[in-house]
């Protein structure tokens, strides 16, 4: 039981659970508003799934979350991220596909490098890829006017009612061929799309691993197409759709928040993790209130508001008893779909990969570009396939960084560390001649890794000698030790039923939850995952509303 009849005493004005980057983000917001805020870590350090760590001796590097562009310029404006010692640089040169065949697909530093490239494999995709630009563009402008807008909940709220109807007058603006494309991509899967659109494999394969990144699904599954949008509305240094590297690692961005935080006063404990929500029951058909959060050390703290910075199934299921949330409710999150089948690797490298696809170019940009080891959509699909029969994709989909190529901070000199970001590896590796196989089966995630290092080896035959470390994380892993509820990384699969004002659920996609006083500020909230900052910047906005109210 959580419930209590007596509220614990009132230590802070707001308690954070989990120093995720959202959960910093909303601190610092509600700090800045001089409220006392409190977070509270279950692990040692700051920054949730955007961390950096050291994983061999002398070599550090991101160990979830692993690029940047998604994150928020307005987040690293308000709460003064450069100030704080951010730096993020653009790639050289953005992704970098070897092919079986030998040869190579080179995408950016910009437009007019990406097209003088698909020009090599097809003239026709080549005159087409500015039309296709100019679409996602338009999407990604629609999508962007949705992320810091708080979705609507009940219709019979004024400002509800306002934001669909000025969602509607904003589609209707556009041209009737633009509200046509638009309704494909949320609704359609990237590879029909992209399929229609271009000829080379290379270039479909480039836009179609963003429709797969962090979602266990092929890119002919419906609704991928919005996937890859949600990959595509992210910018660098006020460059939109780069990619780029934080220096020091991901862990950089949590650690400028954290110092902005405390700053703004913010009390940040770490090792704390919290055993449950307290609750009172309320009046008659009142909702339960939630008035403090109860530490596994015994600690009790008090808080007029509570801040769940972790996805949905974790905070209703675990944290709260089960008569504290309404039972429609709580079956919805029951229901609530994760598991985006990632394994994610770090490896120390004694050299540099020697790849022996031919390239385009004459320098080593490519080294500091996303490697993209999937050659095509059907090896994609395959992929998928294979992961849904198997458990396990064995030739699976794998993004390579070599960030050390542009930070030497995070290898000895002459060394190097690469991320290694690998789909499709189910959370229950379920499978009917092997039932009991499992993430806890001895040896299958090194088993798991090393046919992940095979498939790199195949294009750069110099890899697996080069490799003094690794460090390997199961979908299962990343369940453990980041609570990420079926190793999902976006805290919830970003389907069509689970987005906007769906997310978590319908009537409650505005931050709020059932239980008084109980906000939702993680990934598992509009606009859903990444590292963006965005969930956690609108929850302080509709927290400090309902403070004014």
């Amino acid at each position: 039981m959580n419930s209590s009849s007596r509220k614990p005493p009132t230590d802070f004005d707001a308690l954070v659970i989990g120093a995720g980057h959202n959960g910093l983000v909303c601190a610092a917001y509600l700090a800045r508003a001089g409220l006392r805020v409190g977070v509270f870590e279950r692990r040692s350090l700051v920054g949730g799934a955007a961390v950096t760590e050291e994983f061999a001796p002398g070599f550090r590097n991101s160990t979830a979350s692993y690029t940047v562009s998604l994150l928020n310029p307005q987040v690293i404006r308000d709460l003064h991220l450069a100030e704080h010692g951010l730096r993020i640089l653009e790639r050289p040169m953005q992704n970098f596909l070897p092919l079986p065949n030998g040869d190579s697909f080179s995408a950016g530093p910009d437009s007019a490098s990406t097209l003088a490239e698909v020009r090599r494999y097809s003239a026709k995709d080549a005159a087409r890829l500015p039309e296709f630009y100019a679409l996602l563009d338009r999407a990604v402008a629609m999508l962007r006017s949705l992320l810091t807008r708080t979705p609507p909940t009940d219709l019979r709220r004024g400002r509800d009612l306002w934001e669909v109807l000025r969602f509607g007058r904003e589609f209707r603006a556009l041209p009737i061929a633009a509200q046509r494309e638009l309704h494909e991509f949320f609704t359609r899967s990237a590879g029909e799309i992209l399929d229609h659109w271009f000829e080379c494999e290379p270039l479909k394969a480039l836009f179609g691993f963003d429709s797969v990144v962090g979602s266990y699904a092929s890119p002919y599954t419906p609704g991928s197409a919005y996937v890859l949008l949600h990959h595509a509305f992210g910018e660098v240094n006020g460059k939109s759709g780069v990619w780029g590297h934080a220096v020091g690692g991901m862990g950089a961005i949590t650690q400028a928040l954290a110092a902005e935080a405390r700053q703004l006063g913010v009390h940040i404990e770490c090792d704390s993790p919290v055993a449950n929500i307290i609750t009172m029951r309320g009046r008659g058909s009142e909702a339960p209130r939630a008035t403090g959060i109860k530490l596994v050390d015994g600690r009790v703290f008090g808080a007029p508001r509570i801040i769940g910075n972790l996805g949905p199934k974790p905070l209703f299921l675990s944290l709260l008893a089960p008569e504290d949330l309404p039972e429609d409710f709580r079956r919805h999150i029951e229901r609530w779909r994760v598991g985006s089948a990632t394994f994610r690797m770090n490896v120390a490298l004694s050299a540099l990969p020697n790849f022996t696809a031919q390239r385009s170019r004459n320098d080593d940009s490519h080294l500091g570009a996303g490697i993209i080891f999937a050659p095509s959509l059907g090896y994609m699909d395959r992929a998928y396939a294979s992961a849904r029969l198997n458990g396990i994709s064995r030739e699976p989909i794998v993004e390579m960084l070599i960030p050390s190529t542009l930070d030497d901070t995070l290898a000895p000199k002459g060394s190097h560390v690469a991320s290694l970001f690998c789909q499709h590896f189910d959370y229950d590796l379920a499978r009917p001649d092997a039932p009991d196989r499992s993430w806890h089966t001895p040896g299958m995630r090194e088993a798991v890794a090393d046919f992940i290092i095979d498939t790199v080896d195949a294009y750069a035959p110099n890899f697996r000698t080069s490799i003094v470390g690794r460090s390997a994380l199961s979908p299962l892993d990343l369940e453990e030790r980041f609570a990420l509820a079926g190793g999902d990384i976006f805290h919830g699969a970003l389907g069509l039923d689970q987005l906007w004002a769906a997310r978590p659920a319908l009537g409650h996609g505005d931050y709020r939850t059932p239980i008084r006083g109980l906000y939702l500020c993680g990934s598992g909230a509009h606009p859903g995952g990444g590292v963006t900052g965005v969930p956690g910047m609108n929850a302080a906005r509709e927290i400090l509303r309902d403070g004014r109210r």
